[in-house]
């Protein structure tokens, strides 16, 4: 069964996403599970150095109160899932192209999740800059990536246009909003959705999975 999941590194919802995908795993472990993250950003005309957060917050939602009010629910949600939202830590919203680049590139050590738990983790729980390169390599070494794979990420080129290519991939095919899950390459779900309705997907991909098998259809 293959699943992708298209996320953005400074998308809170994706973080509670991948707990509760987390926990849907646990409560029904999926044998052979190929499960890939896919660049997708919620800001890509950003600076590549970001801008304010206050700055950013008052032109996104209009003022700092309804800013306030939107990330206080989030954060009562977050709780639920185990994490400690600390979103007046945050002092720039960076430009998240690095880190997808840098999630790219640890997908071909296995370690993708493991990064985007500390990236995700920095970023929401201790306001560090995910845009910032140093910042970047110094998750990256904690996760466990090999010193040259994360210098090479870290270079402008050839992963930066595949994680530039995931993002347009995904506007192709219609998605406008993240965490979005594809099943198989067939199955779509949005939203950071409960255990409860993971569960359904994975039992639908796997029921086509069974199914393929058994017609020898590829």
């Amino acid at each position: 069964m293959q699943l992708e999941i298209f996320s953005d590194t400074v998308c809170p919802w994706c973080y509670i996403g991948k707990r509760r995908l987390e926990r849907a795993l646990r409560m029904r472990p999926q044998a052979g599970l190929a499960l890939r993250w896919r660049a997708f950003q919620l800001n890509p005309g950003l600076p590549p150095n970001g801008m304010d957060r206050r700055q950013y917050m008052i032109a996104k939602f209009g003022s700092l109160d309804r800013a306030q009010r939107l990330y206080d629910a989030v954060a009562r949600v977050g709780a639920q899932e185990g994490i400690k939202f600390d979103f007046e830590r945050i002092a720039r919203t960076p430009n998240t192209l690095r880190s997808h680049r840098l999630l790219y590139a640890a997908a071909e050590e296995g370690l993708q999740s493991e990064l985007l738990d500390l990236v995700f983790a920095a970023y929401f729980t201790q306001g560090l800059d995910i845009g910032d390169a140093d910042v970047l390599s110094a998750l990256a070494f904690e996760a466990g990536m090999s010193a040259a794979l994360i210098n090479e990420a870290m270079v402008d080129g050839g992963r930066m246009d595949h994680a530039i290519g995931e993002d347009l991939q995904s506007r192709r095919i219609g998605i406008n909003g993240v965490p979005f899950m594809v099943f198989n390459g067939r199955f779509g779900l949005s939203g950071a959705q409960e255990p409860e309705a993971l569960l359904n997907m994975l039992d639908l991909a796997r029921e086509e999975d069974l199914q393929r098998n058994m017609t020898g259809v590829a």
